[in-house]
């Protein structure tokens, strides 16, 4: 059976106290595996108010409805109210998917700040937001994360040496390259290792292969714009050829507002014969396979403003 791997981000307060509690009802009604990622530290999400500046941001504010689905008082977070401490205050939601019999692993600490300033910075800023990530996370859940799984797919060279370090077995880091409608544009996309300053690292990455909902929502594709009703349908046609994939959802979109949708994604992938798992089931089922190495490298993703994290071609 081909794998579709589930990973979700849950990088707010309300994500974390809301949105994950539904996943994981929904998931379990499926019998199917996922990943979650935490963010552990504080919720700046009012700060994302200074993306106002970026290219595409505010298509895509009034594509994706976003105090609808974030909600007014999460926008405030770092702004007008002060930002909690999600891992202080949300420890007790985390272990509860744990014990559900889910993986956890790390997000980040702060996800906004992450998000905004980690390609610019150096080796101790970004050990420092690591460290902080990952004694959270082992203080909640009494042992060390095995996985990782980069905010807004943000990374640079010295957070990948850094999860060498924590001896980080296999992350999902970046993206592979989309054509317009969410289409893979390269078919040997998938598991790789990464080169980084000359070096070959250990750490398996397993990239998102597929779009997000909130790339595809309001967009037009053959004269038919993707609405709740219909891009399910779409995503599943992306999927219908078996393949082994990665797929990020939210715990603030497919876990609110957007669970309707991920239901149906359920439902059709199973029909179309996947096996819905956990990042250590594709990590465990890629592990010994030869591997490409391929150089670190950032680019654009149709439905997202900026670079990100993306597989470049294997030589």
């Amino acid at each position: 059976m081909p794998l579709l791997t589930l990973k979700i981000d849950a990088d707010t307060y309300r994500g974390t106290r809301e949105g994950v509690p539904n996943l994981v009802r929904l998931l379990s009604k499926y019998q199917a595996r996922a990943t979650f990622l935490f963010s552990l530290g504080h919720d700046h999400t009012g700060w994302a108010l200074k993306q106002v500046f970026r290219p595409g941001f505010f298509q895509k504010v009034s594509r994706t409805s976003v105090v609808e689905h974030y909600g007014l008082k999460t926008l405030m977070y770092g702004v007008l109210l002060p930002a909690p401490d999600i891992g202080k205050t949300c420890a007790s939601y985390m272990q509860a998917v744990r014990d559900a019999g889910f993986e956890c692993g790390v997000h980040t600490w702060d996800h906004r700040v992450w998000q905004d300033h980690v390609r610019q910075r150096g080796a101790e800023w970004t050990a420092l937001q690591m460290q902080r990530s990952f004694d959270r996370f082992t203080r909640i859940f009494g042992q060390a994360p095995k996985t990782h799984g980069a905010a807004g797919w943000q990374m640079n060279p010295h957070a990948f040496e850094q999860l060498e370090k924590f001896g980080i077995a296999y992350a999902s880091d970046g993206r592979a390259m989309l054509a317009d409608d969410g289409a893979l544009a390269d078919q040997a996309a998938g598991p790789h290792r990464l080169q980084v300053n000359g070096k070959t690292l250990a750490c398996i990455q397993l990239p998102t292969t597929l779009p997000t909902l909130d790339e595809l929502l309001g967009r037009s594709f053959g004269g038919v714009e993707l609405t709740p009703a219909n891009i399910a349908a779409h995503i599943l046609a992306l999927t219908a050829s078996p393949r082994d994939h990665v797929f990020t959802l939210h715990a603030e979109l497919e876990g609110q507002k957007l669970a309707p949708i991920f239901e149906q994604l359920l439902q059709g992938w199973k029909a179309q014969g996947y096996d819905l798992v956990a990042m250590e089931d594709y990590h465990r089922h890629v592990k010994d396979r030869q591997l490409p190495t391929v150089p670190l490298a950032w680019a654009e993703l149709p439905g997202r403003s900026g670079e990100m994290i993306m597989q470049a071609s294997s030589s």
